[in-house]
């Protein structure tokens, strides 16, 4: 600690109680903590967390004092209800002679069990000073690796790729601290280089409610930076269902040149991993989002048309429409933007990979909302 802060502590102390003094050392103390939980052998827990069941030690004492679900989790868990079992009847002759040889065989057994006394001690402690294993299969790694170095420490450096699970593993520990300072850090990192990565980490952690918040900010930032978004390289990262997401929004200030060049490069990407997988085919996921008659003429047969990716109707369609916009039936040129309007604007893309089976869904609606097989908003854990 800085002497000069040392001092002013030392002053303060001294003009509120003038014989009392109060030395903090937090840092230290902070720095201890970590070293504690880094030292298996100190530690008194194990979690295997992930699917690669990586070892993240941490000391229950600490945690349960942090947590009040870790507090239940090492110490209170619930034990098996069993049914007092009504005791044999006996007939008083026999419980007579029951009680009158109980003496004298307490007696024959006393130095039998004197000898043993010394083994069996260390074989009957407490359960709570038994070293735990426990397995986590919520949390990746790394941000159950972060949340426990807060929980011994009371510091945490917040980033972009951890940041939405550690959200939602403050809030499913009961965190409320960490969990603000999440959720205040949200706008401080979406930003154009993190947007994609955001989106991308959203897919694991889809069913818990702290998730929503996020995703609901992180589309209205690609809805306004929508053409600098769809150029990234990252953004062929993101899953399938969630392009099309960002590519139906209404809100999103995109052209639809820059939309189907997104679209093309994400195909690509996505066929040079699945090489049995045609282009065309997975082009033809995304064109009904992309508004063709708003490309100009010389851009469509220059541009997209050589390609042939997209089929002859729809080019012709586009350039009639722009020959003579009453020729053409507005539905042809924008079917999903019709359907939607049709539906209340309540069209959802399924998530095309749920690994929590709860077949949840992101929703492409005006508010952004995440939505569940079963109508709910948000799913809370």
């Amino acid at each position: 600690m800085p002497e000069s802060l040392i001092t002013n502590t030392y002053s303060a102390m001294a003009e509120a109680e003038p014989d009392l003094s109060t030395f903090e050392n937090k840092s230290g103390l902070a720095e201890d903590m970590k070293f504690l939980a880094s030292m298996p052998e100190l530690c008194d827990v194990t979690f295997l967390v992930g699917d690669t069941r990586e070892p993240v030690c941490a000391v229950k004492a600490v945690l349960a004092a942090r947590s009040r679900v870790f507090h239940k989790m090492l110490y209170q868990a619930p034990s098996p209800q069993r049914k007092k079992e009504a005791p044999p009847r006996e007939n008083k002759l026999r419980l007579f002679l029951k009680r009158s040889s109980e003496p004298l065989l307490n007696l024959q057994s006393a130095s039998q069990q004197r000898g043993f006394t010394q083994q069996l001690a260390p074989i009957q402690e407490p359960t709570s000073q038994q070293h735990q294993t426990l397995i986590i299969e919520e949390f990746e790694p790394d941000v159950f690796r972060q949340l426990i170095e807060y929980i011994h420490t009371g510091c945490v450096t917040l980033q972009p790729r951890t940041l939405l699970g550690v959200m939602n593993a403050a809030d499913y520990y009961g965190l409320d601290e960490l969990r603000r300072a999440c959720a205040g850090f949200v706008q401080c990192c979406i930003n154009v280089d993190t947007v994609c990565a955001l989106l991308a980490s959203a897919e694991r952690y889809i069913q818990y409610k702290c998730t929503k918040s996020l995703v609901q900010k992180v589309l209205e930032f690609v809805d306004e930076h929508g053409n600098e978004v769809l150029n990234l390289g990252s953004f062929t990262l993101l899953p399938q269902h969630v392009v099309r997401l960002i590519l139906a929004r209404d809100e999103l200030q995109a052209d639809e040149f820059t939309k189907f060049q997104a679209a093309l490069m994400w195909g690509k990407k996505f066929c040079d991993n699945n090489p049995n997988t045609p282009l065309k085919e997975v082009i033809g996921n995304f064109l009904e989002y992309i508004q063709f008659h708003k490309i100009p003429a010389n851009v469509l047969m220059r541009e997209v048309h050589p390609l042939g990716l997209v089929p002859y109707h729809i080019i012709m369609t586009a350039l009639a429409y722009q020959a003579d916009p009453a020729s053409v039936d507005p539905g042809k040129l924008s079917p999903n933007r019709v359907r939607r309007h049709q539906q209340g604007r309540s069209m959802s893309v399924q998530s095309s990979l749920d690994p929590y089976g709860s077949n949840t869904t992101l929703s492409s609606s005006g508010s952004s909302e995440l939505v569940s097989s079963d109508g709910k908003h948000s799913t809370s854990n």
